[in-house]
């Protein structure tokens, strides 16, 4: 096998470390930032559309991709936000679990249905046609993941009703709480520390490979509250192997295979399941950091029904993601200072930037947690702080 076509929203970590494993990369993906075109011998844009919902592809767009390509692929491997990608539209073989058992553990509905018959710790759920039963505060997630940008905290019942009405104009909808039932999932409201276990699975064993940090609504990095900044691996606390149990646990029970992360909250009284990422979890960057392992290699080597050896963690690896604050055009000076900081996921220049969107990532290792996170704010607050003079200077 040589040829790879990885398909998703963010290739950038897959195409870097399949490159690194030796593989001839091409990549269909929604930002073709420039260390992906680096290490990619061919990269298409993807359409995506907004609002809160996972990619639909347009098939018949990718395979002409493909044939743009001029290769003959030995495997696709979908990225981030696929989860509803069907195999069967394409002859080669897929490095991925099925997509019937990939949908059923990315929808929150299911998953809180799953965990109550498991036995495994989650926070209760409501449907928002049983508002009037909900206990407050609850957050309100869609039912599949978006990197926590649509999540809101209702404090009570009126709270919760602007919350739909906010999410149905995403929809393009008006409120109808039937519909809303379908698209969004009700949650308690908990305290604790974000985290997540990143694992390697085949058809018969599980292997969790680090247990990490989830950096969630950074102010220094975003300013949406529960928007996902990035990971610190490894995660150093009492529950790890706890947290190791349950997700590899979740992740044979749901037939998963290759690489998958599980989110939880780390409370006063234990960890809890927040949700199954059923593809390369966004901790993919500081495991291969901390580890050092090359995912993608092992993501393989799952379908050949082997798992690496465990291992402990070499250092500490930080990434974290800066978001836009505002519109922002990539010209030539702000590329300079994105640069400088030598982090990944580069926009190309004359990119417009939305509002609270990804504008790039960077990385810290380090022998402590402390000096990874004081590095990451140093750097993301200069590339912050040029913007805030060069958008000083352009409205004076």
């Amino acid at each position: 096998m040589q040829n790879i076509l990885i398909i998703g929203y963010n290739n950038r970590n897959i195409a870097c470390s399949a490159r690194r494993a030796g593989y001839n990369v091409c990549s269909i993906d929604a930002f073709r930032f420039l260390d992906l075109q680096e290490c990619a011998y061919a990269s298409a844009l993807l359409e995506r559309s907004a609002g809160p919902k996972l990619i639909e592809l347009d098939v018949s767009k990718i395979k002409a991709q493909m044939v743009a390509f001029g290769l003959e692929f030995d495997a696709i491997v979908p990225g981030s936000w696929t989860e509803m990608f069907d195999h069967n539209f394409f002859s080669c073989h897929v490095l991925a679990s099925s997509p019937d058992n990939k949908q059923k553990a990315s929808n929150k509905k299911y998953l809180s249905k799953r965990l109550e018959v498991l036995s495994i710790p989650h926070p209760n759920c409501y449907s928002p046609d049983e508002i009037d039963a909900i206990q407050y505060p609850v957050i309100v997630k869609p039912v599949f993941g978006t990197s926590g940008l649509f999540n809101k905290v209702a404090k009570d019942k009126q709270e919760l009703l602007s919350v739909l009405e906010n999410l149905s104009s995403i929809y393009h909808r008006r409120l109808d709480l039937e519909f809303m039932a379908e698209t969004v999932v009700i949650q308690d409201f908990l305290e604790g520390i974000p985290s997540s276990v990143y694992l390697l699975s085949t058809k018969k064993e599980a292997l969790s490979v680090a247990v990490n940090e989830q950096l969630i609504g950074i102010p220094w990095l975003s300013r949406l509250p529960f928007s996902y900044c990035g990971n610190i691996t490894p995660f150093r606390t009492e529950y790890a192997e706890e947290m190791e149990t349950l997700a590899e646990e979740l992740v044979l029970d749901f037939k998963l295979l290759g690489s998958n992360g599980v989110d939880f909250l780390v409370t006063e009284t234990g960890p809890i399941v927040l949700e199954i990422n059923p593809r390369f979890p966004g901790s993919f960057d500081t495991v291969e950091k901390a580890m050092n392992i090359n995912l993608f290699e092992a993501h393989v080597d799952c379908f050949k029904g082997e798992l690496p050896e465990k291992s402990e963690a070499k250092r500490f690896a930080a990434r974290g993601i800066i978001y836009s604050g505002r519109e922002l055009f990539i010209d030539r000076q702000l590329l300079d200072v994105i640069l400088r900081e030598k982090g990944a996921d580069i926009p190309p220049q004359g990119t417009i930037v939305r509002p609270d969107w990804f504008l790039t990532s960077l990385f810290s290792c380090t022998s402590t947690r402390e000096d990874a996170i004081i590095s990451l704010e140093k750097r993301a607050k200069r590339i912050k702080t040029f913007i805030e003079c060069k958008t000083k200077i352009c409205s004076a």
